[in-house]
């Protein structure tokens, strides 16, 4: 058995001081938007609590689908470096980007340096020169992590994504060569890449492309946050249904408008393409103040997937 947890939307925090020539950009109305509302949800020492409780499950795998940071502040970036570390190895910690990594033009660059250990394949290829390098392969056990982006910068008051063709075009060729091997593949992304899962500002440019992709080359599991819900849904293709799965806000705190602070506990057994797959929720909960199992879902895959 193996086991990944799945966490999301850290939003690490406090923001730190900024310059008027940082705040001259889109970052003036996610800024307001820190003081006047996000901070405020976020829970004292949840993030921290959170950790523990993945510690305590003793995961082989640790999945980061986006939003280390806030604004994208050269700052932030280098805090989130220092945070990814502490947080495990890269060889154990596997992330992708989410809108506001990419908050402002040059910032996908700055993410790529600082945190590209923990954003590349097995052939280590261009992470740490600020290329775009997705999708990545890792090969873990019986799992194969392919790590797409949807990240990218956008106007002020939109927090769309996109999934462009090339990224499209690659990602069912490592599906498909994952899916040759028996591996268990599992793609992580930032923006649901399910049709009104996200408002219409937040959602992501290219959901049909994506699931063209799933059923071109195969998939058993899709892992996604940016919503801040803790949400099931499928792609159904003529393979079968693929489950994808968002998790709440990492650093949420309870009694909030969302859903407070979890993570996603996914085993999967099995070998050679024929898989059972277990996923426990684990959430803040309100009465106890700990990080608790809330709920359980199940899901078998056979080898013609």
């Amino acid at each position: 058995m193996y086991t990944i947890a799945h966490i999301s939307d850290v939003h690490l925090g406090p923001l730190p001081r900024l310059s008027p020539k940082e705040l001259f950009s889109k970052r003036i109305t996610g800024f307001f938007n820190w003081h006047r509302n996000r901070r405020k949800h976020l829970g004292k020492d949840t993030l921290e609590n959170l950790l523990l409780a993945i510690a305590d499950e003793n995961p082989d795998h640790l999945a980061i689908t986006g939003d280390l940071v806030n604004l994208a502040t050269t700052k932030e970036i280098d805090i989130a470096a220092d945070w990814l570390k502490s947080v495990g190895p890269a060889h154990e910690v596997s992330l992708v980007p989410g809108n506001h990594d990419a908050y402002v033009g040059g910032a996908y660059a700055k993410i790529a340096r600082a945190w590209g250990d923990y954003m590349q394949g097995d052939d280590h290829e261009g992470a740490h020169l600020g290329k775009m390098t997705f999708p990545y392969l890792r090969r873990r056990g019986p799992i194969a992590i392919i790590g797409c982006s949807s990240a990218i910068p956008s106007p002020p008051f939109l927090a769309i994504g996109s999934f462009e063709a090339k990224q499209a075009r690659k990602t069912a060729e490592l599906l498909r060569q994952a899916g040759e091997e028996g591996l268990f593949r599992i793609l992580m992304i930032h923006h649901p890449p399910v049709r009104n899962a996200a408002p219409r500002h937040k959602r992501l440019l290219g959901i049909r492309r994506f699931r063209a992709t799933i059923a071109t080359g195969g998939c058993e599991l899709v892992l996604h946050g940016h919503t801040h819900l803790n949400t099931v849904n499928f792609i159904e293709t003529r393979k079968g249904k693929t489950p994808v799965i968002g998790i709440a806000a990492a650093g949420q705190g309870a009694n909030g408008k969302k859903p407070p602070s979890g993570f996603n506990l996914i085993s999967v057994s099995g070998r050679s393409g024929s898989y059972e797959m277990q996923c426990r929720r684990h959430a803040l909960s309100a009465a106890s103040g700990l990080i608790e199992p809330e709920s359980e879902f199940s899901f078998s895959y056979t080898k013609d997937r």
